[in-house]
């Protein structure tokens, strides 16, 4: 039997997704958790892996196993086992052709930015933070120049693994509400730091440090040191992927909506 989960996580604690020797990762903490309630072992794989910091509101991971439960029980019984900063949002039973990374049509992320002159408090790690006004006009004039498929060889981190640099990067969206400030972006798949770098660009930009029009040298020079530095996981979340209605799984979580 082959199962999808929904899983939400705060990554503040975490050494990434990907399970690593310490132990302190989202997937070594879902494995074992899964592995109690199920009383066998259970490996994973997920929809979109996420950096140390990196929050979840929606990662996808599927899984196979021989054993028998209700969905509701996927989700209550393996949340038992679970730390609180880490819940099972929701269990579906799927067929076995369904494959939570290669099924996935897109994937969105969401950054939210705090802009003010006081550093945050309440939500330190759960927000990025900017202390100089930002120009809403001038980041959504560099935002469209993005869009489309294009080499984003300079938004790569060093370390990335994707085969190709070539993405399509389907939106970009920018609001405000208040002091917080909420990008959102979908593409077919997104290479190692690209969202964080491009955060970086788009904050040069906003802060009236580049012209919107600098972002097409960026793009053209295809070299990571032709862009703005890597900028703060701490207001990086993974909305999720996008798949097939076919799949009959959910397209969002409740805390969606709550994401400042």
């Amino acid at each position: 039997m082959r199962v999808a989960l929904g899983v939400s996580y705060n990554g503040q604690s975490y050494d990434g997704w990907q399970s690593q020797p310490s132990g302190r990762t989202v997937q070594d903490q879902l494995e074992k958790a899964l592995g109690k309630f199920a009383d066998q072992r259970i490996s994973t794989l997920c929809a979109g892996r996420t950096d140390a910091g990196v929050h979840g509101l929606m990662q996808v991971v599927h899984f196979d196993t021989s054993a028998e439960r209700a969905p509701y029980a996927w989700v209550r019984g393996t949340n038992s086992f679970l730390p609180r900063d880490i819940a099972v949002q929701w269990a579906h039973v799927v067929p076995d052709e369904f494959h939570c990374r290669a099924s996935a049509l897109s994937r969105r992320y969401a950054y939210s930015l705090l802009e003010s002159p006081v550093r945050p408090s309440v939500d330190a790690g759960r927000v990025g933070w900017v202390f100089q006004p930002l120009d809403l006009a001038a980041m959504q004039a560099a935002a469209t120049r993005l869009l489309g498929e294009h080499d984003f060889t300079s938004f790569r981190a060093s370390a990335c693994q994707a085969l190709s640099p070539v993405k399509n990067l389907l939106r970009i969206e920018i609001s405000r509400r208040g002091a917080y400030w909420r990008f959102e972006f979908e593409a077919n798949a997104f290479l190692h730091h690209m969202i964080r770098n491009i955060m970086g660009c788009l904050i040069v930009i906003g802060q009236g440090k580049q012209a919107p029009e600098w972002i097409d040298e960026v793009l053209a020079a295809r070299s990571r040191d032709a862009a703005a530095p890597t900028f703060s996981p701490d207001g990086l979340y993974f909305l999720g992927p996008r798949y097939d209605a076919r799949w009959g799984l959910p397209d969002r979580t409740p805390a969606y909506d709550w994401l400042p």
